[in-house]
């Protein structure tokens, strides 16, 4: 394991999207939203994924340059057709529509198709966050998560991302996929060469799987399926999580008419690579048209105090409120370097090698 500090990795991730002729712009939104999952501590969607869009730019699966069109519009609402380009910029610049429809109206909520991976989820309501906003973000994914009482991938892991301001250092931020786990932290485990967990996977047959690179071998050839959150029986609320997916499936697809389920796989019927056509939902709500901000911030803080004070289960130290444990991370991050391990330094290289970038040492 290498750590490597903050800045000069981000730079690096700026670089290799102006590499690929990415604007510069919209390559400084690229690497502030996967430098923030690598701070945040959320590893499955930070550095490790700048391969698979170097890949995907390169194939011409995303397009290199945004091309945003507004399809309908209202006081409060957009519809926006992303036309393929970078998940990340189309969803930078959705919820920023979504903040200066809130300041003006009070509320602001835009529904995209046809865009592409976004990073992490909780990376916009952040941006509401930071202008005194309640912010929340939706979007579905490629099928990798079965319905209860089915062993077939048809949902995406469909995360759920909620953020408030409070009076605190952190604000709360809730961020997690609808499934017990998702795809990303599969790819973690196998990079780190550890199993995963026994009940978050299983085959066609409904059998537990364990080994990552078969999950993901089985995950492209619809032999794979994570389980949503509780897992494979109603008695541990398999059906809450799936309906939790359902209801991103239409927020990021109903309203914009967007794709759905099978048509989100990256594949033709014929086996061949074709765009993702991912869908997102943002919305950004105005504190100061309910009440003024900096109550709102003491009733959110007061709230998550007594939750954290409350009596905690024999032998645990400490209660934690959404987005507090990411706060830390990030402060301990900045001091020691976004940590590495051996393969996905290899990918890191990869991507050095392929494009020509000299600017970020390994060793």
């Amino acid at each position: 394991m290498i750590h490597l500090p903050v800045d000069e990795l981000k730079q690096f991730i700026e670089t290799t999207f102006r590499k690929l002729d990415v604007p510069e712009e919209e390559a400084k939104i690229c690497a502030d939203i996967l430098i923030t999952s690598d701070l945040r501590g959320i590893e499955s969607h930070g550095i490790g994924r700048l391969r698979m869009y170097v890949d995907r730019i390169n194939s011409g699966q995303i397009e290199k340059k945004s091309a945003l069109e507004v399809v309908k519009e209202s006081p409060t609402t957009a519809v926006i057709d992303g036309h393929h380009g970078i998940g990340m910029v189309i969803g930078y610049q959705s919820m920023n529509l979504a903040i200066e429809k809130a300041k003006k109206y009070g509320m602001g909520a835009v529904a995209v198709r046809n865009s592409t991976h976004f990073g992490i989820d909780g990376y916009y309501p952040l941006m509401a966050i930071k202008n005194g906003m309640i912010g929340m973000s939706f979007t579905n994914a490629r099928p990798s998560v079965t319905p209860t009482f089915s062993t077939q991938p048809k949902l995406g892991t469909n995360p759920i991302a909620f953020g408030a301001p409070t009076d605190e250092e952190f604000p709360f931020l809730f961020d997690a996929a609808t499934s017990i786990t998702q795809r990303g932290k599969i790819e973690v485990l196998n990079r780190e060469e550890k199993p995963a967990y026994d009940g978050w996977v299983v085959d066609s047959e409904g059998k537990r799987m364990t080994n990552p690179q078969s999950i993901l071998d089985g995950l492209t050839q619809d032999q794979a399926a994570l389980l949503p959150l509780g897992g494979d029986t109603e008695a541990l609320g398999s059906h809450k999580g799936y309906g939790l997916s359902t209801m991103v499936e239409i927020l990021s697809s109903s309203l914009q008419s967007g794709a759905f389920l099978s048509a989100l796989s990256g594949l033709n019927t014929d086996g061949s690579s074709a765009r993702f056509k991912v869908g997102h939902f943002f919305m950004a709500m105005s504190i100061e048209s309910f009440l003024h901000l900096e109550d709102f911030k003491k009733n959110i803080g007061d709230l998550l105090r007594e939750l954290r004070a409350s009596r905690k289960t024999p032998g645990q130290s400490r209660i934690y409120t959404a987005g507090e444990k990411e706060f830390l991370n990030e402060i301990e991050v900045r001091k020691t370097g976004v940590p590495i391990n051996e393969n996905l330094r290899k990918d890191i290289l990869y991507v050095k090698q392929l494009l020509g970038i000299t600017d970020l040492v390994l060793d």
